[in-house]
């Protein structure tokens, strides 16, 4: 009786592996408390039992049988979009190969590919689809030059502010309206807020899941003994899962061995001299760089206002600046990679983080020359429709950018393996840099940012230059760099970039956007704002005409005592610090738990 209770229990539960999907019933395999032989029997009766399901499957779709459930379906096709992920595969190569600091700028470019994704479709769903339907048709020609220049044929398109009614759209008479202001500026500020949370709790997600203390030779001996997937069985897979561990070990193994170097007093000084006379460097680069931007920026408008002889000239003049800024965004870098080389640092760690401020501080200053060139020189000009030249800047210099991002990974990898393979062996083959990587994504998206509200479609130019920057990035990573010299471990790298993204780059977008939006007055000519005396003009109209409504009045009372009063932000900052603050201290508390425990362990 024991024996056909067992048997029956075991059939039950190879019928309920069976209706499950491949990776549900391998976790719950894996889960089971059993010897390895035995799992291997398991799993073959169920391989059986689906073979059996698969032969009626057919039948069971003609007939509509209830065997067919809408969650199977959903797991295949779960299955089926995780096959499709193209850089799934990739990003298993490149940590195994490179390491995890090479492996953090390649999630954290995936990271923002999936973030323009997000924009785009929010965008184009709640704006430019309904500016399609009162569209009006485009009386310029194209001849091709408009791809580089965003002007000419791209001016009488959704691609750009200038081109969106201010009208109700209305396709049905006396039917549902659509009011195209409200729209606009609802799509924006809730985008903005919805990027806000995301950036607060993906750090808040990295910070949880690379900060937590743990000695390295636990994990070490963890890694050994505990991590090994033995449902592996293809050759390759297994070949890459050891390079992974291997590579994991070693960065970790690092960390142990790290030695401090103590330094006479007269290495100290030239040391501090050295890196003084870096920063100096650096920052007299960074301004000189700003200043030509200004000026470059004033005598640009000054010629485009005064108009050309032909279109040629007149198309070719508008890639000066995006071409001069992409020229010191490129090649200023390299200098500061120099000058980082000949700090010597104690570890890559520091030399990729210092680098990274200092290009941060060059990129960041262009991007506020350009900004207030923007807003109070452009916005002030004679221009019928300001928003869309700011617009046509922001495309130029987003599309030169991507072009010279492709052209670095031609000359400053490539060409340097050639050279350092053929020409002068000594070099060797080229290191992929990191920070000057890194500061060229976040300049990208903060221009992506920055642009949203003048060309609502810029995300998806984005996205598509993002994905190429991808596959090029990678495939020049595995044919041109070598892994780095040193390994280190860099658990806190791609928190780190999100922080930049978010502190300097986001915060800064913000500004610049609430200044847009409050204090200029929009063109009289174009765009959905236009005649009012700033764009947050709308919503003021808008609660104006809600007043009148009784069922109404409860939006009224949110707008009035929690969107425009400063005493509710005052409070949320203030309770955010607080429980910030309480998390910090319950970190630094186990931290020390931690360590007593180990000390327990070693006692």
């Amino acid at each position: 009786f024991c024996f056909l209770h067992g048997f029956d229990a075991e059939e039950d539960l190879v019928g309920s592996l069976a209706s499950m999907s491949s990776n549900e019933r391998i976790k719950a395999i894996q889960k089971m408390p059993k010897t390895m032989r035995k799992k291997r029997e398991i799993r073959n009766k169920v391989l059986k039992e689906r073979t059996k399901k698969s032969r009626h499957r057919g039948a069971q779709w003609t007939q509509g049988a209830p065997g067919v459930s809408f969650r199977r379906f959903g797991n295949a096709l779960s299955e089926f979009f995780q096959q499709l992920r193209p850089w799934h595969k990739s990003l298993k190569i490149i940590g195994a190969e490179f390491g995890t600091s090479v492996l953090s700028y390649f999630v954290f470019l995936k990271w923002l590919l999936n973030f323009n994704i997000f924009s785009f479709l929010i965008n184009f769903g709640f704006i430019t689809i309904p500016q399609f339907l009162a569209a009006e048709p485009n009386n310029l020609s194209f001849t091709g030059l408009e791809l580089l220049t965003g002007a000419g044929y791209f001016q009488q398109t959704v691609l750009y502010y200038g081109f969106y009614t201010n009208a109700t759209i209305s396709k049905v008479e006396n039917g549902p309206s659509y009011n195209m202001q409200l729209a606009y500026i609802f799509t924006v500020g809730i985008y903005f807020v919805i990027c806000f949370l995301i950036l607060l709790f993906s750090m808040a997600r990295f910070f949880y899941s690379n900060f937590r203390l743990t000695k390295a030779s636990s994990v070490n001996a963890s890694k050994l003994l505990c991590t090994w997937d033995f449902n592996i069985t293809n050759e390759e897979a297994v070949k890459l899962q050891q390079k992974n561990l291997l590579t994991q070990i070693k960065e970790d193994l690092t960390e142990v061995n790290k030695e401090v170097v103590n330094f006479s007093v007269m290495e100290r000084f030239v040391h501090i001299a050295t890196h003084l006379l870096a920063w100096v460097v650096s920052l007299a680069t960074a301004v000189a760089a700003c200043a030509g931007v200004y000026f470059l920026s004033i005598n640009n408008l000054e010629l485009f206002m005064k108009g050309y002889s032909n279109d040629l000239q007149r198309q070719s003049a508008m890639l000066v600046l995006p071409v001069i800024v992409s020229l010191l965004n490129t090649l200023v870098p390299f200098l500061f990679s120099w000058l980082g080389h000949l700090e010597k640092f104690q570890t890559p760690g520091q030399h990729i983080y210092v680098t990274i401020v200092r290009n941060i501080i060059l990129k960041i200053s262009i991007v506020g020359i350009l900004c207030y060139y923007w807003l109070n020189i452009v916005a002030t000009s004679e221009s019928q429709c300001w928003e869309t030249l700011v617009g046509q800047d922001i495309y130029r210099l987003v599309l030169v950018d991507f072009i010279f991002c492709l052209l670095g990974s031609f000359f400053g990898e490539f060409l340097r393996r050639i050279i350092g393979t053929t020409i002068c062996v000594s070099l060797g083959l080229p290191e992929f840099d990191i920070g000057r990587n890194v500061l060229d994504l976040i300049y990208a998206q903060t221009l992506t940012w920055i642009g949203i509200l003048f060309s609502p479609l810029l995300p998806g130019i984005q996205m598509i230059a993002f994905l190429i920057v991808f596959f090029v990035k990678k495939v020049s990573l595995m044919r041109n760099c070598q892994p780095p010299r040193e390994v280190w471990r860099t658990a806190q790298m791609t928190t780190s970039f999100i922080f930049l993204l978010f502190c300097p780059s986001f915060l800064g977008v913000l500004s610049v956007t609430g200044v847009t939006v409050w204090r200029l007055k929009p063109s009289e000519e174009c765009g959905p704002f236009r005649g009012l005396p700033s764009m947050y003009a709308a919503v003021d109209e808008w609660i104006q005409t809600l007043e009148s409504y009784t069922a109404s009045k409860w939006v009224v009372w949110i707008y009035h005592n929690l969107i425009a009063s400063e005493l509710f932000f005052f409070i949320i900052s203030t309770v955010v610090l607080i429980v910030t603050y309480l998390y910090w201290q319950i970190i630094q508390a186990r931290k020390t738990m931690i360590k007593l425990l180990h000390n327990q362990i070693i006692n």
